[in-house]
Formats: structure tokens, C-alpha cells, sequence
């Protein structure tokens, strides 16, 4: 077993539980978080802001050794959009699930 932290942005948080559920997997934790990404400059009222701070949604699934790769992959087909920092996929075993 292992778990996988995916970081994603928000807006494409339901093709992403779509393509989750294509696979099978409809038991997974999502979390709204706060990112901190240099280099979004946005105006307000005319005048430029830098939006260093940037919310995005955390998924956390738990899976068999076997099923990582193909959730990996459907995750990343989506949640990739060009950007440098458009989304963060991080793998880690898991000891045990009760």
C-alpha cells in the first residue's frame, strides 16, 4: 500500500475526481490549502499586486502497490496545464490502513 499527496489547482479538482472514479477509487481525502507561488502579478484598481499566495486543493488517496502508477498518470494528464508550478505529486509508503 501506499499513499499519494497530490496538489492540484482548484478549477481542476472535478475532471480529476471524475477520472478517480473511472479508475475505481472513491474513497480519498481532498483539502483546500494555501500555496505560496512567486510571480502571479494580478490589477487591482489599477494598480499591481503580487499574489503570492495561491489556494489549491490537497488529495490524499490511499492505494495498492499496483494501481499507483495508473492513478499517477490520470492525475497528472489532468492537473497539467504548462505551468511551472501547476500541480505537486508526492508517494509514500503506508504501513498500514485499519
Amino acid at each position: 500500500m501506499q499513499q499519494i499527496e497530490a496538489v492540484i489547482d482548484q478549477f481542476k479538482l472535478q475532471e480529476v475526481r471524475s477520472a478517480l472514479e473511472d479508475l475505481g477509487i472513491e474513497d480519498f481525502m481532498e483539502s483546500t490549502i494555501k500555496c505560496h507561488q512567486p510571480g502571479r502579478v494580478m490589477r487591482f484598481r489599477g494598480a499591481r499586486l503580487a499574489a503570492n499566495i495561491v489556494e489549491k486543493v490537497k488529495l490524499e488517496i490511499v492505494a495498492a502497490d499496483d494501481a499507483i502508477s495508473r492513478i499517477v498518470e490520470a492525475i497528472e494528464a489532468i492537473a497539467r496545464s504548462g505551468r511551472k508550478d501547476d500541480f505537486r505529486i508526492a508517494i509514500h509508503p503506508y504501513q498500514e490502513v485499519v
